[in-house]
């Protein structure tokens, strides 16, 4: 769980997806349309994206993608940040990793 952990503690929000999911790409436009800069990783294009999924699926990430590290933690997946974002907390978690400033 190394990589995952440490290319998740790189920038305020990374995300893990793959290219062809529509989920995934609704999850980053989400986060986009605020303003925050994510780093993403598509593991399906990614020379290690069989690890990188492997070791999503052991922190309990199911399905595998999305997955959204924010402040260098671990957030989930796509229902988690729906929550956050229909809880209205989603705003307030990345201002506090720094990811957006307004």
């Amino acid at each position: 769980m190394a990589l995952v952990a440490d290319l998740g503690a790189e920038k305020p929000v990374v995300i893990f997806s793959k290219s062809s999911c529509s989920m995934c790409h609704t999850i980053k436009t989400l986060i986009s349309s605020f303003g925050a800069n994510s780093t993403v990783y598509e593991i399906d294009e990614h020379p290690n994206g069989h690890q990188l999924e492997k070791e999503l699926k052991a922190l309990g990430v199911r399905p595998s993608v999305p997955a959204v590290f924010i402040g260098n933690k671990l957030v989930g997946g796509p229902n988690e940040i729906m929550s956050l974002q229909l809880k209205g907390k989603l705003v307030g978690l990345l201002k506090k990793a720094n990811a957006i400033w307004v």
